[in-house]
């Protein structure tokens, strides 16, 4: 088995699971912030949005360096503009890692910030890292800023205390 064969699987479970928390953000409330120095609601979920298309730099290029103004965040008050995003990340990041080599996942990429390395690593650990874990990792934030403002979470890997099991939901697979 390959290592994109075996990333694929646990990507689809993470994306479907990202999905259903990204189509219950509401509207009107972008701007809220549990606390001064967070994110706001919209700039949480544009960044869960987006964060797929790191698949592509971690895969395509040697590295990234990053520079403050450089990027135009997403920030969405829409749900459905929050989802039309991240499905074209999604189905991108799903075609790039399905046609990655071992032998290209397994080349270093190195992560800078102003021109310092932060970090080096394989490929294959940064798109475990730098894009599922950090999804992951900011999905349930935005599970937090959502139950803060009254909003049903639903179940991640099973039922939640808001919302019993129901079907899965389907990641398109493009």
């Amino acid at each position: 088995m390959t290592i994109a064969e075996l990333l694929l699987p646990e990507f689809d479970q993470e994306m479907s699971n990202t999905r259903k928390l990204l189509a219950i953000v509401p509207e009107g409330k972008s701007d809220w912030k549990p606390h001064d120095k967070s994110m706001s609601l919209g700039r949480l979920a544009g960044h869960v949005a987006e964060l797929p298309s790191w698949t592509q730099r971690a895969i395509n290029q040697d590295g990234l360096d990053i520079r403050p103004g450089e990027f135009k965040p997403l920030i969405s008050s829409s749900p459905n503009e929050l989802l039309a995003a991240f499905d074209k990340h999604v189905a991108e990041a799903r075609k790039t890692i399905a046609g990655a080599s071992d032998e290209h996942l397994g080349k270093t990429w190195t992560l800078s910030f102003q021109g310092q390395p932060m970090f080096s690593m394989p490929r294959a650990a940064v798109l475990r890292s730098m894009m599922m874990n950090h999804i992951i990792h900011h999905r349930a934030q935005l599970g937090v800023y959502l139950r803060l403002n009254n909003v049903a979470i639903p179940g991640m890997y099973g039922p939640s205390a808001d919302v019993p099991a129901g079907p899965p939901v389907k990641v398109a697979k493009n």
